[in-house]
């Protein structure tokens, strides 16, 4: 984030402060935590209202904008296919690291439960696949919208789109419409951005009043696989891409991409960081017609941080119950959370519901999510602050692969 010409402190800087002061007061409220959730949980429950209020409008209206500055549908159809292929295979290393790092650490510590029959879990039903391929296409697109059915809402607005880019000169009236409400929403984006330092104090102190780290100590080995899981793919593969195929400083992409970091790690919603996620971008210098297309249609189908917490889980459940998993097992996994990734919500604790289904696709008893369920929420911030930073990354590669990536050669960004 720029510094302004008065010397205030960088919005990063802010948050990073507000989730520091956040913890510490968390950790001194532990005994009364009503006081964090009377006085002090409102401030973040605005924040998040405010961040919904802007989720629909700004994706449908800015995916339009991205879908008219391609120009052609030829061009549409060539960064779409980049955009899949990005995603697909980053989840796929996603899940190989996950697993990895779990087999070698021994991510349950050999603790094998005595008595599951106190397990208590009800799983929501996961969609089959074939299922979410065929609700892709909305049968009542308006439905979708006040539903906030995003990937619905995403393939409406990109056919849409197509149909506005086929019939030229006349679809540009409409374009230039929705071009000018997506510029209303990103003014009230900025806005709402101004007060995200208070919103990110006020949720991430009563996760820590309520729970507290008595709740990670049993689980202490699979949180920390999960979150070295994330870190480990962020340098790996975000490095590589950034620094190395996209010619990027990736200490300045790490530092342009922290308020969004930070605010999906407080509010656990992929969708509902979107409209900080492309302020961002912007930061960045990734142009308007990429970003606009490429984050909306990551904050739903790429899921780098659910695959590891799906693929770690997985293991830690099958050898909590004594399950020895085959190699060949374990590939299902891989293959089965990657396709899941396509189906899971940019919504908190929908990798649950998929987790169900990858512990199904290997025989797994479901009950076991049970075990992670305690810590659910320190996991769920760990894997969407990941999965932002991969729309970010596949963004900001995608625009130096179009030779479209503002300031992109600026000394001030080199390596």
């Amino acid at each position: 984030m720029k510094k302004s010409v008065t010397g205030k402190m960088p919005l990063s800087f802010q948050i990073l402060l507000a989730m520091i002061l956040g913890i510490i007061v968390g950790i001194f409220l532990q005994n009364s935590p009503e006081i964090s959730s009377t006085y002090i949980a409102p401030l973040g429950t605005l924040f998040l209202n405010s961040i919904k209020l802007v989720i629909v409008p700004l994706v449908f209206s800015s995916l339009l904008v991205g879908v008219a500055g391609m120009e052609d549908v030829s061009k549409l159809g060539r960064i779409g296919l980049k955009t899949f292929i990005y995603f697909f295979i980053t989840t796929g290393i996603a899940i190989v690291i996950g697993l990895t790092l779990a087999n070698v650490f021994n991510v349950s510590g050999s603790y094998i439960l005595s008595n599951a029959g106190d397990l208590a879990y009800e799983a929501k039903e996961a969609p089959p696949f074939i299922q979410t391929l065929i609700n892709i296409i909305p049968s009542n697109p308006l439905a979708s919208i006040v539903n906030g059915e995003m990937l619905q809402i995403i393939v409406f607005a990109l056919i849409f789109g197509m149909g506005l880019l086929v019939i030229g000169e006349k679809g540009k009236v409409v374009f230039k419409f929705f071009d000018s409400v997506a510029e209303a929403f990103y003014a009230i984006t900025a806005g709402i951005m101004k007060f995200a330092p208070l919103g990110v104090f006020g949720l991430i102190t009563p996760v820590i009043a309520n729970n507290g780290p008595d709740v990670l100590l049993p689980l202490l080995r699979l949180v920390i696989i999960i979150y070295a899981a994330c870190a480990l793919h962020v340098l790996l593969v975000y490095g590589f891409s950034i620094q190395f195929l996209s010619k990027y400083s990736f200490a300045t992409f790490l530092k342009k991409a922290f308020p969004a970091w930070a605010t999906a790690f407080t509010t656990s919603s992929s969708s509902g960081t979107l409209p900080v996620t492309m302020k961002c971008a912007e930061d960045l210098g990734v142009p308007t017609p990429i970003y606009s297309f490429v984050l909306p249609l990551g904050a739903t189908i790429n899921m780098d941080g659910t695959a590891i917490y799906q693929g770690v889980c997985a293991l830690f459940i099958a050898q909590v119950f004594d399950i020895d998993l085959t190699l060949g097992q374990q590939v299902t996994i891989i293959l089965t959370a990657t396709l899941a990734s396509v189906g899971t919500a940019g919504v908190p604790g929908a990798g649950m519901i998929m987790l169900a289904m990858v512990l199904q696709g290997v025989n797994l008893p479901v009950e076991g999510i049970a075990l992670v369920a305690g810590v659910e929420r320190f996991l769920d911030m760990a894997r969407t602050s990941i999965n932002i930073l991969g729309d970010l990354s596949c963004a900001t590669f995608i625009a130096k692969t179009e030779k479209n990536l503002d300031d992109f050669h600026s000394p001030s960004l080199e390596v």
